[in-house]
Formats: structure tokens, sequence, C-alpha cells
């Protein structure tokens, strides 16, 4: 396939502008349903969509390493719940700045337990991405406690799941892919149900309540949910089919960006300037990484 960097870069963003816009939505589903309520309902749609996918395309969901898409689906379903988790409390571009520290913890975790070598370059990006998450997460340095950096333990399951999807998957479908992190994402969503009730929580927000039967508004939001959750997939897979990854990687980091604009743009969600410099310093950070990756593999 002939590379096409500008059509890649295309598809990458529209595939983030797409999630930065759809999760601004996850809040009003806060007001009244469960995290796991609306991860059950929303894997079941993602399903319904799958099944018309491939009855249409009339073939089956190909899998060729089972253990392997089992064990990631674990890891990226774990990270996907903590990042829905923190949407309840905190805005887009907060959660998604904890999210996108995922290239940084992929370096360190390369470096602790496969003897990567780095260089001075990428040891100060990993130093800059740390500083922008303080900056986004709490600006003030007196306010900072551990709940503070809940959001970047996202990025730490999603950069196990990035290196298990090379490592484990190389070649598997990626509707496979998808449909595994949300069946287990579904799998979380009943096992916080019983933990809810085993405990006796019922509590009154996001993370505390059990079952609550979905209204048709909140169907409806689970179903913007599910459709656009495809659409980004599908489109930030072209996107990689169309460029090399490290070029197209550096493009997901709009995400941090569209999500501040549509936070502005639909709830009135300001970031103090601090913010601001912490979310370009994230991206700038990841960025860094990704494309001294690509110069290293190079040489």
């Amino acid at each position: 396939m002939r590379d096409r960097p500008m059509a890649a870069a295309a598809h990458a963003l529209a595939g983030m502008a797409v999630i930065g816009f759809i999760d601004q939505f996850v809040r009003v589903i806060a007001e009244s349903s469960s995290l796991w309520t609306f991860h059950l309902v929303r894997s079941a749609m993602m399903w319904g969509l799958a099944f018309g996918y491939l009855a249409l395309r009339r073939r089956g969901l190909r899998v060729r390493n089972w253990r392997g898409l089992l064990g990631r689906s674990a890891v990226m379903s774990t990270a996907m719940i903590v990042y829905f988790g923190t949407l309840g409390f905190l805005s887009v571009a907060q959660a998604a700045a904890g999210l996108f520290t995922a290239p940084i913890w992929v370096l360190v975790f390369s470096v602790a337990f496969f003897g990567l070598p780095i260089g001075p370059v990428r040891i100060i990006a990993v130093v800059l991405g740390f500083a922008g998450v303080v900056l986004v997460l709490s600006p003030d340095p007196g306010q900072i406690t551990a709940a503070t950096f809940v959001p970047v333990a996202a990025g730490a399951f999603y950069a196990v799941a990035v290196i298990a999807t090379r490592a484990w998957c190389e070649g598997e479908d990626v509707l496979a892919l998808s449909m595994g992190t949300f069946s287990f994402m579904a799998i979380w969503g009943v096992l916080g149900l019983f933990g809810v009730a085993s405990l006796g929580l019922g509590g009154e927000d996001f993370l505390s309540r059990g079952w609550v039967a979905p209204t048709p508004e909140v169907l409806g939001w689970c179903l913007l949910q599910a459709v656009g959750s495809l659409s980004a997939v599908v489109l930030l897979t072209r996107g990689y089919q169309l460029a090399e990854a490290s070029i197209v990687s550096v493009f997901e980091y709009s995400a941090l960006g569209f999500g501040a604009f549509f936070g502005f743009v639909v709830w009135g969600d300001r970031l103090e300037p601090a913010g601001l410099a912490g979310l370009g310093l994230i991206a700038g950070a990841g960025a860094l990484i990704a494309l001294r990756g690509r110069v290293a593999k190079a040489a």
C-alpha cells in the first residue's frame, strides 16, 4: 500500500475528534446511571453493531491467538475502566492527560523489564511528560494527593496493553481485538455490580451505584458512545494502514486538544494556562518519544 501520510493524519485526527466529542457526554450518563451499568449496556450495543457488520460482510470473527487476545483484553479493559471512572469527576481533558501518559510508561517498562537503552532525549521527554501531568491534574502543588494521579493509572495499563498488542497479538483482526476489550469491559460491569451489592454501597455517584435501569436518555447516550467508539476505531485503524505507526501515533495526541475544545464548547470548561501548558508538554513528550523511537529504529 502506498504511503499516504496526509490521509493518515486526516483519519487519525477525525478519530480523535470523535472521541473528544462523545466522551463529553459520559458526564450526563454519570448523573443518573453507574459506571457498571454503562459498560454492560454499551458492550451489548457494541456486540450488536459487530454482529450486524459481520452479517453484512458474511464472515465470522477470526481469532489467531486466544490466550494473547484474552490477556490483552483484560489489561486494556482495565485501562478503559479507570479512564471512564475518572470521567465521573474530572473533565475529558484531565482524564485524557492521564491516559496519554501511555508512551511514557511504555518507555519506562521497556527500560525496566526489557533493558531498552535510551538516550538523554527520551529521558527529558519522560520528565517533561510527568511535569505536564502535574500541571493538568493539579496546578496547585499544595493540593496534590495520591488520588490526583488516579488517571495516570489508566495510562500505565494502556501502556501494558500496547506492549501486549505487539508481543501477543501481531496480525490479529482489529475487530477481534476491539470486541475482546468490550467483552472484558462487560465483565468489569458485572464484577462492579456484584462488588457494589456485596459491599452494600448503593451510593449516589457514578462509581458506587449498582444496577440502574437505563432510561431512554441514557440508552441514547450509550448508543452515541457505541457508534462513536466504533467509528473512531475504524478511522484510527485506517490511519495506521496509510502511514508508518510512528507518524500516526503523533496525531493521536490531538485528543488532548479536542477534549479541551469540546469541553469548553459543550460545558464551558476552562483549563488554566498552566493546564493548557501541561497538555502541550504531554503531547510534546509523547511525540518526541514516538519520533525518537523511529529514528533509533532507522539507525
